[in-house]
């Protein structure tokens, strides 16, 4: 079995890849299986989200896996009125829900009640399959493999 113990910055060769849902990407030690059906095991530093595209490495170097954010069930917010939007994200976020925020959108895990309640502000949920990379939190330091320049930024006008 792989033991994939460290993340890596940039590598030349990446030897294999692994798709995982948002669940799995949130564990630090966890069995996987990889996308070629080799058994692998992720030993890394506690709570950290992987995001897809992040490559990981065993200790000693050799495999250098990368790791692609899997489809799943999503509810998926889309709207052109940022202040809209940003009223969703707060209650979706005063409820503790992950988000991940784009520019025009909000995307969480899909639950019918939470569905409701953001239609009730006005909005449209699409249900849909997409992958799931979700914000890391104000106080946590996931690195990031991705840009963010697409992400929404709510400016706020002082009167």
């Amino acid at each position: 079995m792989i033991l994939l113990t460290r993340r890596l910055s940039d590598t030349a060769q990446v030897s294999g890849t692994v798709t995982l849902t948002v669940d799995t990407r949130i564990k630090s030690r966890v069995r996987v299986t990889l996308d070629d059906g080799r058994e692998a095991g992720l030993m890394l530093e506690r709570g950290q989200l992987l995001r897809g595209g992040e490559l990981l490495g065993e200790a000693q170097g050799g495999e250098v896996i990368r790791v692609l954010a899997a489809a799943e069930q999503v509810s998926t917010v889309r709207c052109a009125d940022p202040l809209l939007l940003a009223r969703a994200a707060y209650h979706l976020g005063n409820r503790h829900v992950p988000l991940q925020i784009e520019a025009g959108l909000v995307r969480y895990q899909h639950d019918h009640v939470l569905d409701e309640m953001v239609r009730g502000l006005g909005l449209e949920v699409e249900l849909e399959q997409a992958p799931f990379e979700p914000e890391a939190g104000a106080y946590q330091s996931a690195p990031h493999s991705h840009a963010h320049s697409d992400h929404l930024f709510v400016r706020v006008a002082q009167h």
